[in-house]
């Protein structure tokens, strides 16, 4: 978090450097090396030196902090999320605004903070930066950052993000370019508006700008029932043109610099029935939080992981995942109860908060999970619960907690990593 000047650390983790230094929960550093501390960025830029002169204020004195550093121990400072910079845009496919009344506050920030984009890879749309922003990504190296770009054409940009006055993208990641600064790249599909030649220009745009484009993204717009623009969905035709074009550009990268650069989002794959690609095309998987490379790599893992005979007796579990992910985890428990004792199954839940279109885990609510599996636990020892539907306090998007499914169902509840290693392992801890 950010004070009035400096820093405020919110915790000092036992053992680490800074414990050792005498710094306390509370102190606010004030700068290092005579460099102003703005914010936790500007921490890590200037603390990774060996000799640091840090001004501290402790209530309301000030002294100075020497730390040499002489080994790998942890600094071990936790700061607050940023304050982030809002986004002024008003994309007409913008989930935020998409999202039905009721849930939690934080869930209605739209944010639009290179910051954020730097440190979480939160896309982006370069509409805000002041002169100052872009000097101080230049001279920290704040890169790569992930970019929403959609269109390279001004005009079509400007009419999806809802806001006549943005900037020339292309002037934008120009400036990326001339200053060697990296960057991933996506478009968000919206039929009728950047398909077919527009995406087609786009991705040739967006391909001058390599090698510090590092990836294109390709993914189809997400439209819940609750949107209020008139806007349609990809459907299986629209996805089967955008992954022509796709490959189309594939071949051209690959054949001159073995790099594909774009790739459609496994969702597309899905929509237009067409296989998924194997994981050694994504290369290094740099937008695989975008769900571009997700499905091939959780395939991918499956193949290496080792499922013994996990338990001595016969025990059930119940496990669910989204729509479009359950024919891939299903194929997984199939194999996992063809080589051990263990009957795991598995539930599709369908997105009712937000509508069939959204097919995802990731946007799965408790009361849909609640409502999927409430006549289906009798016999089962656990549910196991996939991290990915998850927050960092361990709730879902509607505020149920594991707690709440624990009470609703009547069945003890663990939570998971959403990977082929995290359910062995959780079926093995459970024993």
């Amino acid at each position: 978090m950010q004070a009035e000047q400096g820093l405020k650390i919110e915790e000092i983790l036992p053992g680490s450097l800074a414990e050792k230094s005498g710094l306390l929960a509370g102190d606010i550093l004030i700068s290092i090396n005579s460099h102003m501390l703005r914010d936790p960025i500007d921490f890590m830029y200037y603390s990774g030196d060996d000799n640091l002169d840090m001004k501290v204020r402790r209530e309301d004195k000030e002294f100075d902090i020497k730390i040499t550093r002489k080994d790998e121990i942890e600094f071990g400072i936790e700061f607050k999320c940023l304050k982030v910079t809002t986004c002024r845009n008003n994309c007409m496919f913008c989930f935020v605004r998409q999202l039905p009344k009721g849930l939690r506050k934080t869930l209605y920030i739209k944010d639009e903070d290179y910051r954020m984009s730097f440190l979480y890879g939160n896309y982006i749309t370069l509409s805000n930066l002041s002169a100052a922003d872009k000097k101080r990504i230049v001279e920290q190296r704040l890169s790569p950052l992930y970019i929403s770009v959609h269109s390279t054409n001004r005009p079509v940009r400007n009419k999806l993000l809802g806001n006549p006055k943005g900037p020339d993208i292309m002037k934008e990641l120009k400036f990326f370019f001339d200053n060697k600064l990296r960057f991933n790249a996506q478009i968000v599909l919206c039929p009728g508006y950047n398909d077919g030649k527009e995406l087609q220009q786009t991705i040739n745009n967006l391909y001058r700008f390599y090698p510090y484009v590092l990836s294109i993204a390709v993914v189809p717009v997400g439209l819940t029932m609750h949107r209020k623009q008139n806007i349609r969905p990809v459907e299986k035709e629209d996805a089967e043109q955008a992954l022509k074009t796709i490959g189309t550009a594939q071949k051209r990268f690959l054949k001159k610099h073995g790099n594909p650069i774009v790739y459609g989002a496994d969702e597309l794959y899905l929509k237009a029935g067409r296989p998924l690609p194997p994981l050694k095309e994504y290369g290094d998987l740099y937008q695989i939080e975008n769900g571009v490379g997700m499905v091939p790599l959780f395939l991918s893992q499956t193949k290496k992981v080792k499922i013994p005979r996990i338990l001595p007796h016969k025990k059930k579990f119940l496990t669910f995942t989204g729509v479009s992910f359950y024919p891939f985890l299903k194929k997984f428990t199939d194999k996992i109860m063809e080589k051990s004792n263990v009957i795991l199954d598995v539930f599709p839940v369908e997105n009712r908060f937000f509508g069939k279109s959204i097919t995802v885990a990731g946007l799965l609510t408790g009361r849909d999970v609640i409502k999927t599996i409430l006549d289906s636990t009798d016999g089962y020892e656990m549910i196991l619960v996939p991290d990915v539907v998850l927050n960092s306090d361990d709730k879902f998007l509607d505020d149920v907690t594991l707690s709440d499914i624990k009470d609703a169902l009547g069945i003890y509840i663990k939570k998971i990593s959403s990977t082929p290693e995290g359910l062995i392992k959780g079926i093995s801890e459970a024993a």
